[in-house]
């Protein structure tokens, strides 16, 4: 037994020494270029290629590493035995990914690949002005060689239009507002951020489901564009504008937009904005997939009808040359607001509001009287969507949201009475949601309170409009008086002059 322990440390040492020997004789650059000439030719008779997506591209994180993952995320099962579990800042969701060293097989276009997750320990670090994660990680793509000139190109651009799809699905939406005064938070953005969480939706909007049905296929319609914009030559942007009575519903839309098509929201207030080249400044360090919103537009700054000022010569026109530079309620001399209707324009529609893509421009107004004409036009303002007071079918939304009432939960009496006493009342959606919120707990109550609540505005609108045509009719007949009583005047003021010119002629004579 001894003589075996003696001869297995003497073939210890010989290996020992062998061993340092190669380390001598094949040192590790040589090793290296070995191996590295070695599988180059095994590369040459292997039917695969192998392609490295590492973690971090020298000091920048490679996008295209963390796109693969989100992709694979999407792939795996769940009941697989070993998974990672990922959240994303801003992200209310878990996604499940490989594990470490594991691997997963895909498909594209009939091709099969194969994903390795690779993940070794570094070497120790050089001098690096960014300091590097202990382990190495990266994938690894294994394609068959024949199939490398058919998918590579247009499988990595599937991954990463599938990845930003998956990010922007469990990515919370935010809602900006521009900064105070112009300033910049800590990481020198003029936007700042809360999580965005409405909850309104197509669904519980209350507005007409055919015009519903139009916006939200205009919606997918645009979103989906990308080529057609291409094609046409036109930016890939639209321009909504939203137009009623306060009440009517204009901000719940927008909330229903973006949860629609998963958009952030900029909620641009232009009262804090100096001048032009501010808001231009604002609109570049916006993302795409969004919806820049400027509510109640025509009492942000003065954008009035300039037709509506031609016929009072006495009041300076806003635009006039000499108005251009102080056309908000401050002169920019003074710290004020100093935006022209020419600057906001160009924002909706000029040059630099092609520097994104994917972006939906959405002002509101109570009054779209007082908005100037070329601000509304085609190419700016798209589509105009009124938000109207409650109709019936509108009030059966909200009896549904509510109260939980289906419109055969009602009686055909109080139905009826409901369809002919809505249209007359003229309650706006916020008005009748009140009522129902007060009463929610007491269905009942809260129908007949309703009923009771339309009934006695189109009383008091019938009485309020029989008002308004007499005024109008006792105005008429009043012009029609002062025009009898001034003819005469104007008749005998005639004659005068005529009588006084033939005198003037006689004295000639």
């Amino acid at each position: 037994m001894k003589e075996n322990w003696t001869s297995f440390a003497s073939l210890l040492g010989v290996l020992a020494f062998c061993q340092s020997l190669l380390q001598v004789i094949f040192p590790p650059e040589l090793r290296f270029a070995c191996l590295k000439f070695f599988n180059r030719i095994l590369h040459l008779f292997s039917s695969y290629c192998y392609f490295d997506i590492t973690e971090i591209d020298g000091v920048n994180t490679n996008e295209l590493y963390n796109a693969v993952q989100l992709y694979l995320s999407s792939s795996v099962s769940i009941n697989d035995s070993r998974l990672s579990l990922t959240r994303a800042l801003n992200s209310s969701a878990i996604t499940f990914g490989l594990s470490d060293n594991d691997s997963i097989v895909d498909s594209f276009n009939g091709v099969t690949v194969l994903w390795e997750h690779v993940v070794t320990q570094r070497q120790a670090q050089t001098f690096s002005w960014r300091a590097l994660p202990e382990e190495k990680r990266g994938f690894t793509l294994r394609i068959k060689k024949r199939d490398k000139s058919l998918i590579l190109d247009s499988y990595l651009d599937y991954i990463m239009e599938k990845a930003n799809e998956i990010r922007r699905k469990n990515q919370d939406r935010l809602l900006y507002t521009n900064s105070r005064g112009g300033s910049l938070d800590s990481r020198g953005h003029p936007w700042e951020s809360v999580p965005f969480k409405h909850p309104s939706t197509f669904d519980t909007l209350a507005m007409d489901p055919v015009k519903k049905k139009q916006i939200m296929d205009d919606l997918r319609d645009f979103a989906n564009g990308q080529s057609f914009y291409q094609k046409t030559g036109r930016a890939w942007k639209r321009g909504y504008l939203l137009y009623g009575p306060p009440g009517t519903g204009k901000s719940s839309m927008i909330a229903a937009m973006a949860n629609y098509l998963s958009y952030d929201i900029y909620d641009l207030e232009l009262t804090e904005v100096h001048n032009n080249s501010e808001l231009r400044k604002l609109l570049m360090k916006t993302s795409s997939k969004s919806i820049i919103v400027i509510e109640d537009i025509d009492c942000s700054i003065n954008l009035t009808n300039r037709k509506n000022n031609r016929n009072n010569p006495g009041t300076r026109k806003y635009y006039d040359p000499e108005m251009r530079c102080t056309s908000g309620s401050v002169s920019g001399e003074d710290g004020g607001n100093s935006i022209t209707l020419s600057g906001l324009l160009n924002f909706t529609d000029g040059l630099w509001s092609c520097c994104g893509s994917e972006r939906i421009f959405v002002f509101t107004t109570n009054h779209i009287e007082r908005l100037d004409p070329a601000l509304l036009r085609s190419g700016r303002m798209d589509m105009h969507i009124y938000m109207s007071y409650c109709s019936y079918p509108a009030l059966k939304i909200l009896l549904k949201n509510y109260l939980r009432y289906e419109e055969s939960d009602l009686d055909d009496d109080v139905l009826k009475e409901l369809a002919e006493v809505v249209d007359k009342a003229k309650m706006t959606p916020a008005d009748i949601s009140e009522v129902l919120i007060k009463n929610r707990l007491y269905k009942q109550k809260a129908v007949s309170e309703l009923l009771e609540a339309l009934k006695t505005r189109a009383e008091r609108n019938v009485k309020s409009g029989s008002s308004r045509e007499k005024i109008s009719d006792d105005m008429e007949d009043e012009e029609q008086e002062k025009r009898a009583l001034e003819s005469p005047k104007e008749g005998s003021e005639f004659e005068e002059c005529c009588k006084k010119e033939e005198e003037d002629e006689e004295t000639i004579k």
